[in-house]
């Protein structure tokens, strides 16, 4: 080193290049590694800027709408994407190599499930105790490759219509996938956002992510249910910069027939979130889903209920079903069939919350007036 070098301050490293040594470090100790279905980039709806979406396999809620049915299950999800297959009369590869697949009627394989959950491919629920090791292409979602410790019927799959949901990996791994768009992500304010499934069913992970993220001076946002341990989500507010929560209904009985569970403990966490972490911008989300919440009552109760934490902000958000073919892919049939908002719904809905929410503000601008035709 010459002299003027001893005296210049050395650069700083980029935060991809901390999450290398990171990463090093990682698999030296064993760390903690998350179940992840998905990497995805260039995301510009979950949070200010650019961002890489990483979604973690598990969820303790059964929403009959679910856009994401293969983030359900804890543990690693075989699939078959029928669209995708050759045909056995033009490719038998899967045959053969496990009982968890046979000849179709259609000329199609099909996937026997039962033999499938005892493939030794497939970890069990406990990653970091099965001990699990393997390569992966960070950034790519299942079905585009990248699918860490694949069974050897999808492997040899040439056309990519066998698809196993859900790869074990590590922090640093994952920030290694997120920092491949870091140029983009720095320009547009952007950053990371954690979602699923449902985050808080993979605590340990969660908090490991979040911390080497804010080490890694990484914006980070995640996406909740609410329903998870409040410890995990006071934890996990510590280190996010943003905070999206899901506020389906406050009908015990809906609730718990769409979902599969009531909204105490997602309300309870809601409001001591709110409380012990008042520097956190929050944003409660509520998807109106037809049948389910889409009425008057439950778009009010929404509103009263948000009179009690005034100072986070309300997103409504139309129903889709997107993910409607993903249920097919996984021998499942989408729960909602044909359901659909109707025309003008979600404008009346958001209507509605303003008013329950604001009601002195709602009188003064004629806001009740316009949600009365809510009623008709």
């Amino acid at each position: 080193m010459t002299e003027p070098e001893k005296g210049r301050a050395r650069p700083t490293q980029t935060w991809q290049a901390q999450a290398g040594n990171s990463r090093a470090g990682e698999a030296k100790a064993g760390g903690v590694k998350g179940l992840v279905f998905n990497v995805q980039p260039f995301s510009v709806h979950d949070g200010p800027g650019i961002r890489t979406m990483v979604f973690l396999k598990g969820c303790p809620l059964k929403c009959r709408w679910c856009s994401n049915p293969e983030s359900q299950s804890p543990r690693p999800e075989p699939a078959l994407n029928v669209g995708r297959c050759l045909g056995l009369d033009k490719c038998r590869l899967c045959l053969g190599l496990c009982r968890g697949l046979r000849a179709g009627t259609g000329g199609f394989p099909v996937l026997v499930r039962a033999e499938c959950e005892k493939c030794p491919a497939l970890l069990g629920p406990d990653l970091n105790a099965a001990g699990f090791s393997g390569t992966t292409l960070a950034g790519t979602g299942p079905e585009g490759g990248g699918v860490f410790g694949l069974p050897p019927c999808a492997k040899a799959c040439p056309s990519g219509a066998l698809i196993l949901y859900g790869r074990p990996m590590g922090a640093a791994e994952v920030l290694a996938a997120v920092g491949k768009d870091a140029v983009f992500q720095n320009r547009s304010g952007g950053g990371l956002t954690v979602t699923g499934g449902e985050p808080l069913s993979q605590g340990d992970f969660l908090i490991d992510l979040l911390s080497a993220a804010k080490r890694a001076r990484v914006s980070a946002a995640m996406e909740t249910s609410g329903h998870g341990p409040y410890e995990v989500l006071s934890q996990a507010a510590g280190r996010l910069d943003l905070l999206f929560y899901d506020l389906k209904s406050l009908d015990p009985e809906k609730h718990r027939d769409f979902t599969g569970t009531g909204p105490s403990r997602i309300l309870e966490n809601l409001e001591a979130v709110c409380r012990d972490h008042p520097g956190l911008p929050i944003v409660v989300r509520t998807p109106v889903v037809p049948g389910f919440n889409d009425d008057l009552g439950s778009a009010m109760a929404i509103g009263r209920f948000l009179r009690r934490i005034p100072r986070v902000s309300h997103e409504s958000l139309p129903y889709h079903a997107l993910g409607g073919q993903k249920y097919g892919y996984l021998g499942r049939s989408y729960p909602m069939g044909e359901a659909g908002l109707a025309e003008g719904e979600l404008a009346r809905f958001k209507l509605a919350v303003e008013r329950a929410r604001y009601p002195d503000a709602a009188a003064g601008d004629g806001l009740a007036h316009k949600t009365a035709e809510f009623e008709k």
